[in-house]
């Protein structure tokens, strides 16, 4: 039975191939015709209820097996209409009677103006949006692969959620694909549907008035019925499936089922229900139309309206009053809990602490940090500490988060050590596209700049989402664009939140690994405050500090030759060579700008030695003209995946960096001691004397 079970559709199939050949007796027939119909209803109230396409993904198997099952059904009602005289069963006799009334000619009208919206309307309605579907989803591939990449890099999803996401894509993809393919089946079908029902009427007529000897007045009754009951049985599911397959394919952008959005999307324009039944009953003045239909709908229309509009009013009054009498009552409690506990002076302490991170919101952003709200900021920020923690050695402190009524609805401020930062604003119900290059197309929207990295953007609403990015957008939701911006502000400012407190903890932590290598190096070789400068260098040109052990050991080694803080921070980087390389290069090669040789003698010759070590004495009008070069060069840097890199020697890259960050923080500088051999350098420009 389970085999059985396990093989129905082949069975099923197989069963339908044979409905081609082995004639079925008119009992049986009718069984196939309710069977073809009950089928065909059924799919298109499934169309009618999935929320997204994938949830049908068979639809276009069952598409090619009920087209299959219906032209089984029509070479078998052929074959009685033919051989027994017009005889096919009592389901197609009753359409026809039904249809025909009596009347040849106005049944056959009836009859081909059903097919004729099948074939046209409908069936080429849903083959071109299949088609359209199939070749955006493709197009959009790219872009959706990239999102995916970009979230995944950024910390905002896991990798199982990004598998999860482009199997998704690789689906739809495919889906559309095969629904491009299978309305042609539904438009061939269309097409023969007329065909036979042409053959079975000059065929009946021929074989009753030579073979069986009737009049044309009989032959025409008899096959005129049977012909057009034998096209509606057929044409009837034909019709259901085409409806399914347009409903299917135009589900991309829908919330719930049908029903729902249809209720949903109506129940919430009233002025557009009441404006309708104005125009209703404006239409009455016209002479000759029928006031009482007119009248009756327009009425309902209107009243319709008016109650949807009244419903809508009180519901947002009510929400109002709630909330401010929330907000009233959480505001009194405050002030109650504040004057009881300042009543102890140890607490007045707290108001003078400064947090490491804070971020504060407008209101209208709190639900996507509530977690009761059912916010998700909180589990990525919690998954961007993992990360940055695993890639750079540094732990990032707990971040405060808080409303503030400062600020506008769609504001958020960025603060570190207590003072603003970073600022930006979003907007919650729309999707943010950045801009590429050469966009295909332009799109309409909010024109704005991504706060992280500031790319020249547009707000767009949903409904824009897929087209955006089938002309080459990026597409980011409002929690991204704010997650980006937090991790991209905490990665510049991380040498900041280095504190003595937290290099103690990192200290600590290797002890119970190395301890023979910490006590070698505290105190005797470097103390705590020492040891914070050199990390907080590390961190501050974007290396790493997970490698603690290496650092440990090159500040032992470096400490017998040097003691100048910055010449033992280049002996570090050094030995992190490995760790930079992967940083900064991308498949093997890293993009780079150099230095004149003359410029690095002008830069040696210009070094002067101070109270707090070697510093930089170049005139102005040399820096002027550093700053300017680098400034064009940088320019090269958009179109490549990698950061601005400034290649020098090591004599003189620390002078180089102190330079440059005044101006371009974003942009680092190497030396060649800090890259692997075997990659390949090429330089995109030069700057000169």
């Amino acid at each position: 039975m389970k085999k059985l079970v396990n093989n129905a559709v082949a069975i099923i199939v197989v069963m339908i191939v044979l409905l081609l050949i082995i004639p079925l007796d008119p009992f049986l027939l009718d069984v196939m015709i309710i069977l073809n119909i009950s089928i065909s209803l059924i799919i298109l109230l499934i169309s009618m209820n999935i929320k997204e396409p994938l949830e049908f993904s068979i639809f276009p198997s069952m598409l090619l097996i009920t087209t299959l099952f219906r032209i089984g059904i029509n070479i078998s009602s052929t074959r009685n209409i033919l051989g027994n005289q017009g005889t096919a069963g009592a389901v197609i006799k009753a359409m026809g009677d039904f249809v025909l009334q009596g009347n040849v000619v106005v049944g056959f009208i009836i009859f081909m103006i059903i097919v004729l919206v099948q074939f046209i309307v409908i069936t080429k309605g849903a083959e071109r949006v299949a088609e359209v579907a199939a070749r955006f989803t493709l197009d959009a591939m790219p872009g959706k692969q990239m999102a995916i990449d970009a979230d995944l890099s950024t910390g905002l999803i896991d990798e199982q959620e990004a598998k999860e996401r482009r199997y998704k894509i690789q689906k739809e993809a495919d889906f559309y694909g095969a629904m491009d393919g299978a309305t042609k089946i539904v438009k061939g079908d269309a097409i023969m549907s007329l065909i036979i029902t042409a053959v079975n009427f000059l065929g009946g007529m021929i074989i009753g008035m030579v073979q069986g000897g009737m009049e044309i007045s009989e032959v025409l009754s008899v096959y005129s019925i049977a012909t057009v009951g034998d096209g509606l049985v057929s044409q009837i599911p034909a019709l259901l499936i085409s409806t399914a397959t347009g409903m299917v394919v135009t589900r991309s952008v829908s919330e719930g089922s049908l029903n729902e959005d249809a209720s949903k999307q109506f129940l919430a324009q009233p002025r557009a229900i009441m404006i309708t039944g104005i125009t209703l009953a404006v239409m009455l003045v016209i002479p000759g139309m029928p006031k009482v239909q007119f009248g009756v709908v327009s009425l309902v229309l209107v009243l319709a309206g008016i109650t949807l509009s009244r419903r809508m009013e009180e519901a947002a009054s009510v929400s109002a009053k709630a909330a401010e009498m929330e907000e009233a009552m959480q505001q009194q409690h405050q002030n109650a809990s504040d004057e009881e506990a300042f009543k102890d002076i140890s607490n007045v302490y707290e108001l003078i602490q400064v947090e490491p991170i804070e971020m504060e919101f407008g209101y209208s952003l709190i639900p996507m940090v509530d977690e009761n709200s059912g916010g998700k900021m909180i589990n990525r920020i919690v998954i961007f500490r993992r990360q940055y923690a695993q890639e750079m050695g540094l732990v990032i402190p707990s971040i405060r988060l808080r409303d503030s009524s400062s600020l506008n609805t769609n504001q958020y401020v960025i603060k570190i050590r207590g003072e603003e930062v970073a600022k930006g604003e979003i907007l919650v119900d729309y999707y943010l596209a950045l801009e590429p290059p050469n966009p295909e197309k332009e799109i309409d929207g909010i024109d704005t700049i991504e706060p992280a990295y500031g790319i020249p953007s547009k707000w767009i609403t949903v409904d824009k989402k897929e087209m955006a990015e089938i002309y080459g957008y990026t597409v980011i939701d409002p929690l991204s664009v704010m997650l980006t911006h937090l991790s991209e502000t905490i990665k510049l400012h991380s040498y900041e939140l280095l504190n003595r407190q937290e290099v103690v903890k990192l200290v600590e932590n290797m002890k119970s690994k190395s301890p023979e290598l910490v006590e070698e190096l505290i105190p005797g070789t470097i103390s705590y405050g020492n040891f914070q400068k050199i990390l907080t260098n590390l961190l501050k040109e974007g290396i790493p500090v997970k490698d603690m052990e290496t650092i440990m050991e090159t500040i032992i080694d470096a400490s017998m030759m040097v003691k100048d803080l910055d010449s033992v921070t280049e002996h570090i980087r050094a030995a992190l060579k490995r760790t930079i390389t992967r940083k900064f290069c991308e498949g093997g090669s890293m993009k780079v700008i150099t230095l004149d040789a003359d410029l690095e003698k002008n830069i040696i010759t210009s070094l002067t030695a101070g109270e707090q070590g070697m510093y930089l004495a170049l005139s102005p009008d040399i820096m002027q003209a550093i700053i300017t070069q680098l400034g064009e060069e940088i320019k090269k840097f958009s179109s490549f995946s990698q950061p601005p890199v400034i290649l020098t020697s090591q004599v003189v890259r620390v002078h180089v960096y102190h330079l440059v960050e005044q101006f371009y923080p974003n942009v680092y500088v190497l030396s060649f001691n800090e890259i692997n051999n075997n990659i390949q350098i090429q330089a995109v420009g030069n700057i000169s004397a």
